[in-house]
């Protein structure tokens, strides 16, 4: 188990009160100094307490080789400082300057046919090359001892979003670490081929520089899966491992300063093992950009909990997200009214203690101008910039409150994510493309929320195994560890729900053999001999309809037999040439002294809804109550108790529906965004609205 670091949150410059930090990405570079002043006094105006600085900014600091000018950097510091506006430095070693590249284009990662990928964006170094670390640890280091003093920094924001563009390198350089890599972790050659099975295809090696990375091997040929995976592996560790380098040169000379870098954690996110990374940062930073339609709340607190999850719930940084529109989607939908503020309030009530976007001012040039802004092109006259304001306004009355320190209160249901498994399911060699891990979890936070319950997303190494309830949902990879675990969950008394496509292969990819889920068959009482893809082609099977009036999509597990224990719940009901007609599909086996559930095939977040009420009853699992229930996500923040007092809760209610809802409104109303008190302890949420209370 990797050890933790311990958690250390920015403080308020001089003797202020700890409050909520709210602020964004600030780019004073791309504006003339005439433009500061102003963005200050709106800054104040909008109760911005914090700015991140320079991310892209070494250019500008570091003009030519070894030439530095921190003057106008000194000047913005200093005036942010004098209106009472933190700053989060960041390290500006995102991307290097063209002098760099110009001179050393040795340090360009190259894709998997061997080309460069040139200066011209952003990113285009390699974690790998000893020169362009060299570089960017001078820069840290200048960086430090220049502002080691300085009271306005609050924060180091170490590089952004690694592995946002340069997540894969195949350069020689890449190769050599990736070799170092595998003995480190294997030892020896025989164990590598082991484990990546190399007797298939002739792939077994004999030493060490025979390892290569998983250059390109030809249209239509298939990579070795455990070298992917191990790949995959590699590449977020020799990230990481620069990550440390820059993190461990500024902590050497500024101690007292907490460090971090953003995460880039939503759904589909999974660049990196952020679980992995959250162990290496002073407090956890993220990233998130909505999801545009149905799934826009849901997913965007699925991901803030699986945030939450990642720093152990510790209260974590929301770094970035945006006011509307973002620029790189081949759609760009604004935010519709209302949901600037709710998804911040999302974030909040997910255990953030900072909502942060990107960016200030939104850029007048360049890539990101049609990325939203706190103030966008249309000026302080304009709704975002209302909204804006009257976000810092309600965040304000929060912190008054005591909300920051709080915590996220556990769910009795815990959904577990694993980053390996996505990574594994990413392979183009599987019974189905249209598979992979990732979309499981999000279905079933979103079916649990439409059955009145908030889940927590937890990792796999992460502390589930106290939950009431666990899901493994296409949880492809269990090692013999993590299927011991599930073991002791499940006979200990636990509630066990897994799916299709859980426990099929250990942490190498080698299929666990017996029958699927042959990791953990003996717990959820089924047995299936192979998998039944659905597709669209012409007379092949496209759906299956379930007893219980659901209809399954894409994949289903040929289930063979059931053990004595088991209660089949549902079955499929088709044609007899499919074979697949009166298969069992949703069972709850009795374990010890726990019951585990298994669904057998993928329903989606609405056949998953309908089907969990009789999954629960099967299992003596009572579903809770509340008005607005299924309409409404209910998420719950606490406090301490301090002996005298009782421990403070913050109640989050977010309408998830495009009708008003009707909610409890007891306690003391904090914030009603698109909400309205009745007066009779009940209150109205309309679209996109949202209602705090405290208790």
């Amino acid at each position: 188990m990797t050890q933790r670091r311990t958690h250390r949150w920015p403080k308020p410059m001089g003797q202020a009160a700890r409050r909520i930090w709210y602020g964004g990405d600030y780019n004073p570079e791309q504006w003339p100094e005439s433009v500061w002043d102003e963005d200050i006094e709106l800054m104040t105006r909008a109760g911005v307490n914090i700015v991140s600085l320079g991310i892209f900014g070494w250019s500008a600091i570091e003009p030519e080789d070894g030439v530095y000018d921190f003057a106008w950097l000194d000047r913005i510091i200093d005036k942010l400082y004098k209106a009472g506006i933190a700053v989060d430095l960041a390290s500006a070693t995102a991307t290097p300057p063209m002098w760099l590249t110009q001179e050393h284009p040795e340090v360009l990662w190259k894709d998997e046919r061997g080309d460069a990928c040139w200066p011209g964006a952003r990113q285009h170094w390699r974690p790998t090359s000893p020169i362009f670390r060299e570089y960017a640890l001078r820069l840290c280091r200048a960086m430090a001892e220049h502002y080691r003093d300085n009271p306005a920094i609050v924060a180091w924001h170490v590089s952004n979003e690694y592995g946002c563009h340069n997540r894969f390198d195949y350069s020689d350089d890449a190769m050599r670490a990736f070799q170092h890599w595998c003995k480190e972790r294997y030892h020896t050659i025989e164990a590598v081929n082991d484990a990546w099975g190399t007797a298939f295809w002739s792939q077994r090696m004999t030493d060490f520089t025979q390892i290569i990375p998983p250059r390109y091997i030809g249209e239509g040929n298939f990579m070795n899966p455990g070298k992917l995976l191990d790949f995959k592996r590699f590449s977020s560790d020799a990230l990481k491992e620069f990550f440390k380098a820059e993190r461990d040169t500024l902590a050497e000379i500024t101690p007292n300063i907490p460090l971090t870098t953003n995460f880039m954690v939503s759904a589909p996110g999974n660049a990196l093992d952020y679980d992995d990374w959250g162990a290496e940062v002073d407090f956890v930073s993220n990233d998130h950009y909505f999801t545009a339609g149905r799934r826009h709340l849901d997913e965007l607190a699925y991901s803030s909990s699986l945030v939450d999850g990642i720093s152990r719930k510790h209260p974590w940084f929301l770094m970035e997200h945006s006011t509307s529109a973002v620029n790189w989607r081949g759609i760009n939908y604004r935010k519709e009214p209302g949901q600037l503020e709710r998804d911040a309030m999302a974030h909040l009530a997910m255990g953030a203690d900072a909502i942060c976007y990107f960016q200030w001012r939104q850029s007048q040039a360049g890539a990101e101008k049609f990325h939203s802004g706190m103030v966008p092109h249309a000026g302080a006259d304009s709704q975002v910039y209302r909204d804006v304001c009257s976000l810092g306004e309600d965040l304000h009355t929060l912190s008054q409150a005591g909300l920051p320190g709080t915590t996220l209160s556990t769910s009795r249901i815990a959904v577990v994510y694993d980053y390996a498994s996505e990574w594994a399911t990413e392979h183009s060699a599987t019974p189905t493309q249209s598979v992979r891990h990732w979309t499981e979890p999000l279905d079933w936070f979103t079916a649990l929320a439409d059955c009145g319950l908030t889940a927590d997303v937890v990792p796999l190494a992460g502390d589930w195994d106290h939950y009431d309830m666990v899901v493994l949902p296409s949880v492809y990879l269990l090692s013999e560890t993590d299927a011991r675990r599930v073991r002791e969950y499940v006979a200990g008394g636990g509630n066990l729900f897994a799916t299709y496509y859980t426990g099929i292969s250990d942490e190498h990819d080698h299929v666990w053999l017996g029958g699927y889920p042959g990791a953990i068959r003996d717990v959820v009482g089924v047995r299936s001999e192979e998998f039944a893809p659905m597709g669209e082609g012409d007379g092949t099977l496209d759906h299956l309809d379930l007893s219980n009036g659901t209809v399954a999509h894409d994949i289903a597990d040929v289930i063979t037999s059931t053990a004595d224990s088991a209660r089949v719940l549902a079955t499929y009901q088709a044609d007899p040439w499919t074979g697949m007609d009166g298969v069992p599909a949703i069972t709850v086996n009795t374990y010890g002294e726990g019951r585990a559930a298994y669904v057998g095939c993928r329903l989606g977040a609405d056949g998953l809804a309908a089907s969990l009420p009789a999954i629960f009853e099967a299992m003596g699992v009572t579903l809770p109550v509340w008005q607005g229930s299924g309409d409404v996500l209910r998420i719950e923040r606490e406090g301490h108790d301090d002996g005298d007092h009782p421990a403070p809760r913050f109640i989050f209610q977010f309408n998830r529906t495009h009708h008003p809802v009707t909610v409890d409104a007891s306690g003391t109303i904090l914030v009603a965004s698109l909400a309205a008190d009745l007066g009779d302890g009940t209150a109205t949420i309309s679209p996109n609205g949202v209602l705090v209370t405290k208790q």
